[in-house]
């Protein structure tokens, strides 16, 4: 019997996101005559076979459905393969995939991550992410990957803070990532205590190495380990639509993260209208890394789209203490350009059972817009972020990092309009902006409000000099104090940083740079209390505070 081989062998080779390791898949695509069909091997290898009348027909039309390549679409069936399959297929040819109007996919613990490198229309779709019996929790069941392939970049042995061009010659627009594993930042204290992570930075170029400016370097290396470049996909890939569940997973409530998601590790993509929800949460479990998480890519919106909070679980943390896991609906890191606009949470933003609906790492130029959430969190570091017209739910925005942080025609419900999270130095190095804004001190409960929160004692070192945003802008603010408690003196700007430094007699080991400027303009609160600077008029007694136009 004569073959005709339209395409012989294809294996696409992926590295799935794991703590310290990656694992390699590959799935085969042929296509002989008989039926198309996909089977897999006992090594776990996909093997899919499509007919070539059935080649020309989606060439043809231009699109694939998941049940083209056998997903049932019952709810029942394990449709993972099939997925996977058709995903293989519509990669090679530049297809869109499109699941099937009506249909509810069951995905289950197998270990079978789909490669997405074409639109994709979920459209109103259901799928079922079963995570009581999984395979390897670090597998996404969705990885939005480019086909373009980084490289290093080897005459680069030095870099320098806000330096405009780097020594390389490029094939076009590029992400660049480096890492100096010789120096540590972020060199946790608290709770969650640990040893700091590698100096590390991302920033775009073009093909000349110029850096853009909107997204500087921020360090200083005096070493590079790493460096690499991997070049930024011009044409937009769109995620649209799906209705997607996770049944939760029930393991011991420890730091094991899940990363059952979908994982966006490509530039220039957009996902509009998913939603996602979570059901059979107990009394444990593991923590979530996010179901949307977004890594070492640019230029990514999420829009139009509906989450879920996880619920909070405890475990014993590094300091062999009891402590809440962070446990994330959205994440990014090592991301630049990444928008949220329009999005919302199917749980009470103000309800303490759900941790925060995002957490972040080395991202720079990040926006909340239209956003309905319970938190902002910039973790280890941001480099500029912008929260407009949205509200904030009951663990408000944390941030840490650098460059410009405004939060404008927005309503805050935490306990504070913005924490400098203490576990990393409570530092911002640059401004922030409040304007326009409604305050509501921990959603109306009776406690002393502060505009600014965090702490710092000067005693630990976090591998970085630490600040207090450089100048401070609040104009048009109304503070909803009513429900403030007994003997209440009203709103502070700080809170007390450090209920230690009373007087000259205290010392840092490491001075914390405080904030040389605040300008108040038009601030009200419900109270008639007016804003007072600080419970520790001490520490911030060489801080500049003025009113008026």
């Amino acid at each position: 019997m004569k073959y005709t081989l339209l395409v012989s062998l294809l294996f696409f080779t992926f590295a799935i996101q794991a703590q310290n390791k990656g694992r390699l898949e590959n799935i085969v695509v042929t296509s002989q005559k008989g039926k198309t069909q996909v089977s897999a091997g006992e090594n776990g290898e996909l093997q899919v076979n499509v007919s070539p009348k059935d080649v020309r027909k989606y060439k043809a039309a231009g699109w694939v459905h998941y049940s083209d390549f056998g997903a049932e679409g019952d709810g029942k069936t394990d449709d993972i393969n099939a997925i996977a399959a058709t995903h293989a297929f519509a990669n090679l040819h530049g297809l869109l995939v499109k699941a099937d109007d009506g249909a509810t996919y069951y995905i289950g613990g197998k270990e079978r991550t789909a490669i997405i490198q074409t639109d994709t229309d979920f459209g109103k779709a259901a799928f079922i992410i079963d995570d009581t019996e999984v395979q390897n929790r670090n597998a996404s069941v969705f990885t939005i990957s480019s086909g373009l392939q980084s490289f290093k970049l080897e005459k680069i042995t030095s870099l320098k803070r806000n330096q405009e061009k780097i020594d390389a010659t490029l094939p076009g627009p590029c992400l660049v990532t480096v890492t100096n594993s010789n120096v540590k930042h972020y060199i946790r204290f608290g709770l969650n205590q640990n040893n700091g992570s590698a100096q590390t930075d991302i920033f775009i170029v073009d093909k000349n190495g110029n850096v853009d400016k909107n997204a500087p370097i921020i360090w200083d290396f005096d070493q590079i380990t790493q460096i690499t470049a991997l070049p930024i996909d011009e044409k937009p890939l769109k995620i649209t639509g799906g209705r997607f569940t996770t049944i939760a997973n029930k393991a011991e409530s420890k730091y094991n993260y899940y990363s059952r998601n979908i994982a966006i590790k490509r530039s220039n993509v957009l996902v509009e209208g998913l939603e996602h929800r979570i059901t059979g949460e107990g009394d444990h479990g593991a923590p979530y890394g996010g179901f949307i998480y977004i890594g070492d890519c640019a230029y990514v919106t999420v829009k139009n789209t509906i989450l879920t909070g996880h619920k909070t679980y405890s475990t014993i943390g590094a300091a062999g203490k009891p402590v809440s896991m962070g446990t994330y609906d959205l994440s990014a890191s090592r991301s630049l350009n990444v928008s949220f606009v329009n999005c919302t949470q199917t749980n009470d933003i103000n309800d303490s059972k759900y941790w925060g609906i995002l957490g972040s790492n080395f991202c720079k130029n990040m926006l909340y817009d239209h956003c309905t959430l319970s938190r902002f969190d910039a973790h280890q570091g941001v480099a500029n972020a912008t929260i407009r017209n949205s509200t904030l739910g009951h663990m408000g925005i944390n941030a840490i990092g650098s460059g410009m942080l405004l939060v404008e025609n927005s309503t805050i419900r935490g306990r504070s309009i913005v924490n400098l999270r203490s576990d990393y130095g409570s530092t911002w190095q640059g401004e922030l902006v409040i304007r326009n804004c409604v305050f509501v001190p921990a959603d109306g409960k009776p406690i002393t409000a502060s505009l600014v929160s965090g702490s710092y004692s000067g005693q630990h070192d976090f591998g970085y000099t630490c600040y207090m945003p450089e100048k401070i802008t609040i104009e048009n603010l109304r503070i909803d104090d009513s429900g403030h408690p007994e003997n209440y003196q009203g709103p502070a700007i700080f809170t007390n940083f450090n209920p230690e430094m009373t007087d000259n007699t205290y010392q840092e080991k490491f001075p914390y740079v405080k904030t040389k400027e605040v300008i108040l303009r038009n601030v009200t609160t419900a109270s008639g209390e007016a804003v007072r600077l600080s419970d520790n008029p001490f520490m911030f007694r060489e801080v500049k505070v003025s009113t008026g136009q």
